[in-house]
């Protein structure tokens, strides 16, 4: 389906997509994350994310969390490095209020000091409980030694010592900087006219412009390669094996997609799962991931194995990267691996929610959105060739570092 774009005078960009779904999907995805904090914020654009629900101009905490709840709708946000994300899910009788209270949260929030304090120890909680899952805080820990202590690595939680400091007027600052309406974009995935998103959008979204200032994202350092073991008194070794990969904005990572779905991907034929877990039974989750930042990207491998076997994996793990880096794919090795992606994204694309978050997260990034046929047509265009140059290129095990929890 053919997604429509247009631009208010303010600024902000909106992106629609239609849906024969009587569920809407709408929200703003905003370019501000962790990695705009300055040396003393460590975890301020989350706070700001939990506390834009505290109360606005016009309503209180309360009246905000029941706005969507009463018609049965849902309201979320999230946080990542380089972006916040903050949505509804509603039936499309219902889209109005919806319109009408994301724009109330991001641009008349109040941040009144009794609800920041009460928050303070709901995130404290979150964070007390991240410490306590090793296989989750090792990869936090990993990206902060990887790059160096730069705010790309930084936590998004952030840490007790920086949370108390944070006031009202802290996060007013904050949200006074980046949540401006020519540094977001309005999503929209529903059966709603775009007549009348676009006539909402007017209503309710048509803030006065404000001037970005001193938005500048620090290039980050890389650790050299080599590898770090922190005893953590477990029971079970946790390992991050990773390196830098591609910006979000290279073509090659369509190429790179394809290899880490080769190579640790969900499926259980993952050459990873099968040679840790299936062959040897060595580890019971194995897996490589891609994180790709406007600037820079980062490949990880986890997995969790026996203190005596982590030799083993680690041994293992390096044979299999070195298998993409000295083979080329045969002919039906690399039909069956693009068979198997794309049905793996054509199932995806039936996921309606990562589907309208990737709208706008898209739009954000590249002022476009490519749907399932053009991402087919992208994947189609690839060769063995052009992987075997990737995985050399990406996978040099000269220039990986390495995190170990004992």
């Amino acid at each position: 389906m053919q997604y429509c774009s247009s631009i208010l005078p303010n600024g902000l960009r909106i992106v629609y997509l239609p849906s024969n779904s009587s569920v809407s999907y709408c929200g703003f995805a905003i370019n501000a994350g962790t990695r705009d904090e300055t040396p003393n914020q460590h975890g301020l654009a989350h706070f700001v994310e939990h506390t834009l629900f505290k109360g606005t101009k016009k309503r209180k905490a309360w009246h905000i969390l029941n706005r969507m709840e009463n018609v049965g709708g849902e309201l979320d946000a999230y946080t990542s490095k380089e972006e916040t994300l903050l949505y509804t899910v509603c039936l499309s009788e219902d889209v109005e209020r919806a319109v009408d209270l994301l724009a109330d949260l991001v641009f008349n929030s109040q941040f009144f000091e009794p609800e920041l304090e009460k928050e303070k120890e709901v995130i404290l909680d979150e964070i007390n409980s991240y410490l306590d899952t090793p296989s989750e805080l090792i990869f936090d820990e990993f990206e902060n030694l990887f790059f160096d202590g730069n705010e790309l690595g930084h936590n998004i939680l952030g840490d007790a010592k920086s949370l108390e400091t944070f006031t009202q007027n802290t996060c007013r600052l904050f949200t006074q900087q980046f949540y401006s309406p020519d540094n977001m974009v309005f999503f929209f995935y529903g059966n709603t006219p775009f007549k009348k998103i676009l006539r909402l959008a007017n209503k309710y979204i048509l803030t006065e412009k404000q001037s970005i200032t001193n938005i500048y994202r620090k290039p980050p350092l890389f650790n050299p390669a080599g590898q770090v073991k922190i005893d953590k008194d477990l029971h079970q070794t946790h390992v991050v094996i990773g390196g830098k990969t591609y910006p979000v904005f290279d073509e090659r990572r369509i190429g790179l997609c394809l290899l880490n779905n080769i190579l640790g991907g969900p499926g259980m034929n993952s050459r990873l799962n099968v040679s840790l877990r299936e062959k040897q039974g060595l580890v019971y989750s194995v897996e490589s991931g891609l994180t790709g930042y406007t600037d820079t990207g980062l490949f990880t491998i986890y997995f969790g194995c026996d203190r005596e076997s982590e030799n083993k994996c680690l041994s293992l793990v390096r044979k299999e990267l070195k298998r993409l880096r000295d083979h080329k794919l045969s002919d039906s090795q690399f039909t069956a691996a693009v068979k198997q992606w794309k049905g793996q994204l054509g199932i995806m694309s039936e996921q309606r929610e990562n589907l309208a978050l990737g709208l706008g997260k898209s739009f954000l990034r590249f002022n476009k959105y490519d749907d399932l046929p053009e991402v087919y047509r992208k994947i189609d265009a690839l060769t063995p060739n052009q992987l075997l140059e990737i995985a050399n290129e990406i996978y040099d095990e000269n220039q990986l570092f390495t995190l170990i929890y004992q």
